[in-house]
């Protein structure tokens, strides 16, 4: 008589990741995506099919400094041996930064209460070099000041219909920004942005208008107008995808997950 399965465990992840060189998160069958490498290199670990669920997919390009993912196990293992043992299996530019095991209730996804973002950002008459991939550039000076004000139109929950992408599969454009910090240090700016959700190309769109009102082709005002309008056709073109990184979700603290990545600190 066989023996019964045994019961499965929860484990999430902390995944970190450069994006430049892959078609974004979402499994594609060119197995060129993020979740294709990480689910081979589980499954190669776990010497059986493993399955990922993620916090929040981020498109082509797009960096990931912690995302967060769960999957179902049977498997016993350490949680070091998740991380060294999967990592023995990832390419270089992908990496797990921790594993636990976690309830049976928690979701990757739906248990996040916020999620964050930020956009790092060259201002030089010069195009990157070694960091090409990784910031994205502007070569006209940037008004502080005036991106604040104009930041401050987005904040609270709106209809962001302005600023989300055509192919958006999100059942409702509403959501609510919670914070945008703008900071700068030396030639690099900082954009921090954290939301309750995201649309598809949301922050890269906003982007693309922070940066026309830096540069002073809009007055802050013209935002607001952007918003109301629930239009992609009166905002500004979507902005490069180099320099934006997944800061990674929002937890409740009960669950005992780490609230950020070690990289987070090396953003500028």
């Amino acid at each position: 008589m066989a023996a019964p399965p045994l019961p499965s465990t929860r484990i999430a992840l902390g995944i970190s990741y450069a994006g430049h060189g892959y078609s974004g998160w979402q499994s594609q069958l060119s197995g060129q995506t993020i979740q294709d490498k990480l689910e081979q290199a589980l499954s190669r670990f776990a010497a059986q099919p493993v399955s990922t669920v993620c916090a929040g997919r981020t498109d082509a390009g797009v960096h990931g400094l912690m995302q967060v993912v769960h999957f179902d196990t049977p498997l016993r293992r350490e949680s070091f041996s998740w991380v060294r043992g999967t990592n023995t299996f990832l390419p270089p530019d992908i990496a797990v930064q921790w594993a636990q095991e976690v309830p049976r209730a928690f979701h990757s996804r739906a248990s996040a209460v916020a999620r964050r973002y930020a956009y790092v950002l060259l201002e030089s008459p010069v195009r990157p070099s070694v960091e090409a991939g990784r910031v994205g550039w502007v070569f006209r000076p940037l008004d502080a000041a005036a991106m604040r004000e104009a930041a401050t139109h987005l904040l609270g929950q709106h209809d962001f219909s302005s600023f989300r992408a055509a192919e958006c599969q999100a059942r409702t454009p509403v959501k609510t920004l919670a914070r945008i910090d703008i900071s700068r240090r030396g030639p690099y700016w900082r954009f921090e942005f954290e939301a309750d959700a995201f649309l598809h190309h949301m922050i890269r769109n906003i982007m693309g208008c922070l940066l026309a009102v830096g540069q002073g082709l809009q007055p802050p005002a013209w935002m607001a107008q952007v918003r109301d309008a629930r239009s992609r056709r009166v905002a500004a073109p979507t902005f490069s995808p180099d320099g934006l990184y997944f800061l990674g979700p929002v937890y409740d603290p009960a669950w005992g997950l780490p609230s950020q990545a070690a990289a987070y600190h090396w953003l500028p």
